[in-house]
């Protein structure tokens, strides 16, 4: 198969994209990928990195506002379709996928003109404006939480879920809590907001470290690398032998397996994993995301009892801390919410984007 890809700006995107790419080489070492990226998302690192041809575009997003920047918005779109055409003639794929952001727009558009079999993937239950576009010239719609099928108005759905999920769902973890200072026998909690860490999360727990302390339960809280000094110095005082204070976890899929529960965002990619493992969650919906998809991310796994949520705004130190022991320390609310949580994960999901591949290419050729 040749396949060609775009998705970027976010990891959101990119992720689902290279987990595709993933199990399409285990099933067929002889597949050849292109990916096609913007020039300033961090696709533009992360692809070339992992050896995957990549190939970049100009290309930015529309101001909501009236300005005169969204008519450079629509010449850089225009002049991106002419070049994606010219990179469909040139690798000539069997098949395209996107996976959101502005990018995938010109790309998917462009192959779709050309008659050439196209896919995209929406990760987030509220469908962003890319895919909204795209969805009349595509051949199939892939979804990860149900309530986007009714956003999309047509018969191409398919749920498939987020192909992130099959990647931390196979991996065998031996992570050892001992690398943190922790004791392996005993539940433990990991607090984390996302890869740049939370502003407001962080100040809540640096006010919920001495209560934590006292706790027959374990807490890592992950500050963000920008944010850990800072953290830190505010917590300098604190002996609290259950407790590990980390900038960055690079390791996040082997550690999770490990945690009794998890605070943290509810970010497509994040409820792939927690999902797919079965790990219960008390998310806090970023609120500074299009549509507020986030909150409505939580709610799906909240409906299911697979979550807690906590609004942002009514974050503190006592909401925090009454919401974790009313999880943490009560094993059968823990079982059930595993149980539920693991019911809604998609394992399987990378290979059913895969096979979903190959079906639209059966179907042009038939």
């Amino acid at each position: 198969m040749r396949l060609m890809v775009s998705g970027g700006g976010t990891g959101g995107h990119i992720y689902p994209a290279l987990a595709v790419i993933n199990e399409l080489k285990r099933q067929d070492p002889t597949a050849e990928v292109m990916y096609v990226g913007s020039q300033r998302g961090i696709e533009s690192t992360i692809v070339p990195e992992l050896g995957i041809p990549f190939k970049e575009m100009e290309i930015q997003g529309f101001k909501r506002s009236l300005s005169l920047e969204n008519f450079k918005t629509v010449y850089l779109f225009l002049k991106s379709v002419h070049r994606a055409k010219k990179l469909v003639r040139d690798f000539k794929p069997d098949v395209v996928l996107g996976t959101g952001g502005y990018v995938s727009g010109a790309v998917l558009y462009a192959a779709a003109k050309q008659h050439v079999p196209t896919v995209i993937h929406e990760q987030n239950s509220v469908v962003g404006m890319t895919n909204k576009f795209l969805s009349r010239y595509v051949d199939k719609i892939a979804i990860n939480f149900e309530m986007a099928r009714d956003q999309f108005q047509t018969e191409k759905v398919v749920m498939t879920g987020n192909p992130r999920a099959q990647e931390v769902a196979n991996i065998e973890s031996h992570f050892d809590l001992a690398t943190f200072g922790l004791d392996n026998t005993k539940p433990t909690l990991l607090v984390v907001g996302g890869s740049q860490g939370a502003l407001k999360l962080n100040k809540v727990m640096v006010d919920s470290l001495k209560t934590f302390a006292t706790k027959d339960y374990q807490v890592i809280f992950v500050t963000g690398p920008k944010r850990y000094d800072d953290v830190m110095a505010q917590v300098k005082e604190l002996q609290a032998p259950n407790i590990a204070i980390k900038s960055y976890i690079s390791n996040m899929p082997e550690v999770l397996p490990k945690m009794a529960a998890v605070v943290g965002r509810s970010g497509a990619t994040t409820l792939a994993e927690l999902t797919a493992l079965g790990v219960p969650s008390i998310l806090i919906p970023s609120p500074y995301v299009t549509a507020d998809h986030q909150t409505k991310n939580a709610q799906s796994l909240v409906n299911a009892n697979a979550a807690l949520m906590i609004k942002e705004a009514d974050l503190s130190a006592e909401t925090l801390i009454s919401t974790v022991d009313q999880l943490m320390t009560d094993p059968e609310k823990q079982a059930a919410m595993a149980a539920a949580s693991k019911k809604l994960g998609k394992p399987h999901a990378a290979t059913e984007m895969v096979d979903l591949l190959k079906s639209v290419i059966k179907t042009h050729q038939a």
